[in-house]
């Protein structure tokens, strides 16, 4: 069973980073545009409080991981909001992510990791731009 998925993903591998790593940013972004835009019925946070940065970064951010366009810098910066979130925010509650309500902050530290390492890839804005291996950042 694991040769005929290891066959169905081989060759796939690009694609698949793509659909991650656009849903992953298109989901953060969305978090960012409640804050900011006071989008999907909420409100907005008050321009330049925390709440208001952090949602700048979510928003700005994960648009840069949805196109690809200095990925690997969104991504550390994402990744380290959301370090921070969780030390703030939930980890003082309880040693179990579920329980203190961190678990979506946790995931999406892990996936901004994979993005971090991944980098762009090969369908984004930053190889219109950049045509060998190396990324913008």
């Amino acid at each position: 069973m694991t040769q005929l998925i290891g066959k169905l993903v081989e060759g796939r591998k690009e694609i698949l980073y793509l659909v991650f790593r656009v849903f992953v940013g298109a989901l953060f972004m969305q978090h960012g545009a409640q804050k900011i835009l006071g989008a999907f019925g909420a409100d907005p946070a008050a321009m330049f409080s925390m709440f208001w940065i952090g949602g700048l970064v979510e928003l700005v951010g994960g648009a840069a991981i949805t196109l690809g366009l200095l990925t690997r810098l969104a991504a550390l910066l994402s990744a380290i909001q959301m370090a921070v979130a969780y030390a703030m925010f939930h980890a003082g509650k309880d040693l179990i992510p579920v329980v203190n309500g961190g678990e979506l902050a946790l995931v999406y530290f892990a996936a901004f990791l994979v993005i971090l390492y991944q980098g762009a890839g090969k369908y984004s804005v930053e190889k219109l731009f950049v045509k060998k291996k190396d990324e913008i950042f």
